[in-house]
């Protein structure tokens, strides 16, 4: 799945952030993304001067498939598509940071773990980049309420001893499920949405389909959902 982008004096694989606060921003996008998905990996595919970085808190169990979508400005063009886990992301993260040389604007070289995250059925999905309908919007307290029945709905019957097959099936369950008046996006969207930082105070949501995809929009990225049933 990788195409390498190389840089020049190392041959090592990197892309170069426009600076301290791209950087920061993307590690706490990685670092909210972990928590929800512990084991997880997040896909990389730049083109040009921009990268999109999916990561994935709800898949698997045979429920929905829904990604989180964050797209960074790049201060030099790439050509990258790897997917990689979080925790070898969060590393790299935390060793530019420790080193200390991270100016305010300077361009930050962020170099990509050189294994490839295998095994990671989600990464294999491409949503649709055109052919999206504006369906309307949705109040982000609902999806904030929504993600908050979930999580107590899982931890309530994912009870002591359960094992990982039974609370993937009950996750599959439960974030499968329509969002309550809105047909076809599945409740994981909501989770995804709040666990990934991606609802503002009062800002309205945004809501596209195509196909069998739905995608929710704020500004501060997109989560992409498709449901098994679709």
């Amino acid at each position: 799945m990788s195409q390498p982008a190389a840089d020049g004096r190392s041959g090592e694989r990197s892309l170069h952030l426009t600076g301290r606060d791209a950087l920061k921003d993307l590690a706490t996008y990685v670092g909210r993304a972990g928590r929800v998905d512990a084991g997880g990996a997040a896909r990389l595919v730049a083109h040009g001067e921009v990268v999109a970085v999916f990561v994935s808190p709800v898949h698997g169990g045979g429920g929905p498939t829904v990604m989180g979508l964050r797209a960074v400005r790049l201060a030099e063009p790439a050509d990258v598509d790897t997917t990689v886990l979080l925790a070898s992301l969060s590393d790299r993260f935390a060793r530019i940071v420790g080193g200390g040389l991270i100016g305010p604007d300077a361009p930050v070289r962020l170099p990509l773990p050189p294994q490839e995250a295998n095994d990671v059925p989600w990464a294999g999905m491409t949503p649709p980049r055109s052919g999206w309908e504006v369906v309307g919007t949705v109040p982000g307290p609902v999806l904030r309420e929504a993600a908050r029945a979930g999580v107590e709905e899982v931890a309530a019957g994912a009870g002591e001893g359960s094992g990982a097959q039974a609370v993937a099936r009950l996750r599959a369950l439960v974030w499968g499920r329509d969002l309550e008046g809105v047909a076809g996006l599945p409740a994981g969207a909501a989770f995804a949405a709040d666990a990934l930082g991606f609802l503002g105070a009062d800002e309205p949501v945004g809501l596209h389909r195509t196909g069998a995809w739905r995608r929710l929009t704020t500004r501060h990225g997109h989560v992409l959902a498709r449901s098994s049933l679709l």
